[in-house]
């Protein structure tokens, strides 16, 4: 009889919230959740396969499993854009559920022990905002808004595995962020594949939803998720009103830009342009005071020659975005760039590393100015050994040292001292 789940999870805010989703599923049906994997009686895994090194991690854990003889739930993305490679590792023998199926993983426990090959893949997700959740930080609610999305950027395969854009009822939402408030919870992530998108197939807007929200009552933050260039387009002047007029919306905005180069940015099909990424920032900067931004970018596209990187680079010292994610081109299953040429590995590595080194300069300028800022924070996670990881009204990770449990307290704190990543303070009250 299966009693323990032991599970793992790796991905994106959607993919956390999906995993919530599955592990309140099994607890209503009466299953263990261990983190003892030798008294597992089934694994569940719950995948990512947005880049090529994450997916070689995610075969890598399944042979693991395999090798010690566990019965495997694949969830997540992996099954819906490789199943094949899932296959070459775990044979016939395993259970596989994509985004669209996570209500069905009793169903899928069920099936785990039969011989051969189970997929538990559905047309339409649920609405997830209604489903229960077993919340992994009582401080933070991960409210997915959305499913899937309108894009086709030539590099993706996240899209195969989540579909086209469903956005889900802002009465569902709404519900599932007041319940959370009333259990506790002090910080509110809104999540999709492009946050920016959400209502395009209700003839709604996310500034909607922002309203929305700023009518339920409590002590909570919001924080945005990624909205890509192309919408600021349709709700710049309206997104800028809704963070002024809400203090408890963060003073964040994640904004992917992915090149410099706008004949890159063409052949990645994202349907801007630099100086239109350039040109939001910049507007957002100069009317919301200390805005956050973070940006990611893909070095070594295969179109990207050397002056293309080096547009990039003057990009981003121009824009000084307060986080940047860098990744490495690879060819994902499915897309119109998978047989394609790459760049040789040396060149894609010194630009990945001259990205990296070029933004922990230029972030440590911007956090330095910070140094004597005093305010009040919210900890929102447990740091290592007597640290804790808070976050101000921009969103600005700042560790502070306590023998005392402060998650989900607000502090008083003033900032003392800055690294590229982070900021120190000391408690004042």
């Amino acid at each position: 009889m299966v009693r323990n789940i032991y599970f793992e999870s790796y991905g994106c805010p959607s993919n956390r919230s999906d995993l919530e989703i599955m592990l309140s599923c099994l607890r209503d049906a009466g299953f263990k959740l261990t983190s003892d994997i030798g008294s597992a009686d089934v694994v569940l895994i719950n995948t990512c396969v947005v880049k090529k090194p994450t997916e070689d991690r995610m075969l890598n854990r399944l042979r693991y499993f395999k090798s010690l003889g566990k019965p495997v739930i694949v969830a997540g993305c992996l099954p819906k854009v490789d199943l094949q490679a899932v296959r070459s590792v775990l044979g016939e023998g395993f259970v596989a559920l994509d985004p669209q199926s996570i209500d069905k993983v009793v169903y899928a426990v069920e099936k785990v022990r039969t011989s051969g090959e189970t997929l538990i893949f559905s047309e339409e997700p649920p609405v997830k905002p209604d489903l229960n959740k077993f919340r992994l930080n009582p401080v933070v609610e991960v409210v997915q808004v959305a499913e899937g999305c309108v894009g086709a950027c030539t590099y993706c395969c996240v899209r195969f595995a989540r579909g086209r854009l469903r956005s889900f009822p802002l009465e569902s939402i709404l519900r599932r962020i007041e319940k959370a408030v009333k259990e506790g919870v002090k910080e509110v992530w809104l999540t999709a594949q492009d946050l920016g998108a959400y209502g395009l197939d209700l003839g709604l807007e996310l500034t909607d939803l922002l309203e929305g929200i700023r009518g339920i009552e409590g002590d909570f933050f919001v924080r945005l998720g990624m909205i890509n260039p192309i919408w600021f387009r349709r709700i710049l002047d309206k997104l800028e009103k809704a963070i002024k007029n809400d203090e408890r919306i963060f003073r964040f905005l994640h904004i992917p830009v992915q090149s410099g180069d706008d004949k890159v940015l063409r052949d990645m099909n994202r349907g801007y342009t630099a100086g239109e990424f350039k040109s939001i920032v910049t507007h957002l900067r100069e009317n919301i005071p200390s805005l956050s931004i973070s940006t990611d970018v893909i070095c070594g596209f295969p179109s990207e020659t050397e002056e293309a990187f080096k547009r990039t680079l003057k990009l981003i010292e121009d824009v000084k975005p307060d986080f940047l994610n860098v990744s490495r081109f690879f060819p994902r299953p499915g897309t119109p760039l998978w047989k394609e040429k790459t760049l040789p590995h040396k060149i894609v590595k010194e630009r990945s590393k001259a990205l990296t080194e070029l933004h922990r300069k230029l972030s440590y300028e911007r956090n330095r100015s910070w140094v004597g800022w005093e305010g009040e924070i919210l900890v929102d996670e447990k740091g290592k050994d007597r640290s804790w990881v808070g976050r101000n009204f921009a969103y600005k990770p700042i560790v502070v040292q306590s023998d005392d449990e402060l998650l989900g307290e607000t502090l008083r704190v003033k900032v003392v001292d800055a690294r590229s990543t982070y900021l120190k303070a000391r408690i004042v009250g």
